[in-house]
């Protein structure tokens, strides 16, 4: 069975007055059904950037895709019109942002905003929009559903708003769920409920999702693959526990590594990635993570190593090096 997502060489710039910004460079993947993909990595990245241009989301100019495919369900999203790709966001791909308070219309109830995409996507009338909207609220434990159906954005928590933005993106029983650091502002407490809350529709309505954030734990505890990028380039892609309990790239490594891990205060001092994130102004050339990389060689600096299956590991399990991190651990180490 082909892939429900696949992404081939997307390369994603920004030309701006200080120059051409190289944002996604050469990214190629695919998402199967049912599977939930994190996307982890530091600011800049290429995570949001590399989702949004995928369905035409991206600010055209400055925003412009090089070249690349996105095959979505047998169709390539690159070469739809803009008409097409309206009428696919939102039915087949659902979005959830991360502000909420600026996602949402102030001025809008919450029935006509969640209404909205079942309106435009299946022509339903209002009484049907409106019991649908409902049910969707009860989905996502808002309770008290249609009084709150009624009621404006302001009038919610953060967490409820969150939920609220859920509801819209799954409203249509899209196929693929994009959830754009969708916890980030979130204080931990809402944020497990609304992970909670993520496995929970997975298994009712078995929807495919992409979950991009900064945070590692909410990763590990919610996706089934986690894909990790550094300066528009896929570092290191496999399955969760894999990648996480045996690191082979060493930017992922660092990650992990600055980690909080318990000990007692001021006894274990959180490891610090040294260096600077890469001036992705600059034409990018080998290994964007070398300059910071301990274990680099000569050749990461001049040749950009490409993402082949990791030696020794699990199947799926992918990092683009020329260095063995393993190897290198080990004589930093003292090990045999």
């Amino acid at each position: 069975m082909a892939p429900l997502l696949e992404v081939r060489n997307l390369t994603v710039a920004f030309d701006t007055p200080s120059g051409t910004v190289h944002a996604v460079n050469d990214v190629s993947y695919s998402l199967e059904e049912g599977e939930t993909l994190g996307i982890v990595g530091e600011s800049g990245s290429g995570k949001s950037v590399h989702a949004l241009s995928m369905v035409g989301l991206i600010a055209s100019p400055p925003g412009r895709i090089v070249r690349g495919e996105v095959i979505f369900n047998g169709r390539n999203l690159l070469a739809l019109s803009p008409r097409e790709l309206f009428d696919l966001r939102g039915k087949e791909i659902g979005f959830v942002f991360q502000d909420p308070m600026t996602s949402l219309n102030p001025v809008l109830t919450i029935e006509r905003q969640i209404a909205e995409p079942l309106r435009r996507h299946f022509g339903m009338s209002a009484g049907q929009a409106r019991a649908r909207v409902v049910e969707l609220l009860e989905l996502v434990g808002i309770p008290d559903a249609a009084r709150r159906a009624r009621q404006y954005p302001h009038e919610f928590s953060g967490g409820m708003r969150q939920r609220v933005m859920i509801a819209i993106g799954i409203s249509c029983n899209p196929k693929l769920l994009i959830a754009d650091e969708a916890t980030t502002a979130l204080d931990v407490t809402v944020q497990a409920q609304i992970l909670d809350l993520v496995r929970d529709l997975k298994r009712k309505i078995g929807t495919t999702v992409i979950w991009i954030t900064h945070d590692m734990g909410v990763v590990a505890g919610l996706a089934d693959t986690v894909q990790v990028m550094y300066g528009g380039r896929i570092m290191e892609r496999g399955p969760v526990r894999s990648v996480f309990r045996d690191p082979r790239s060493a930017y992922t490594w660092g990650l992990l590594k600055s980690l909080p891990h318990g000990g007692k205060r001021g006894v274990n001092r959180l490891y610090q990635i040294p260096g600077n994130p890469p001036d992705l102004t600059q034409e990018p050339v080998g290994d964007p993570f070398a300059p910071r990389n301990p274990f680099a060689t000569e050749r990461c600096l001049i040749e950009t190593p490409p993402l082949l299956d990791a030696a020794d590991s699990v199947p799926g399990h992918k990092i683009a090096a020329w260095y063995d991190l393993r190897a290198e651990l080990a004589r930093m180490e003292g090990r045999p």
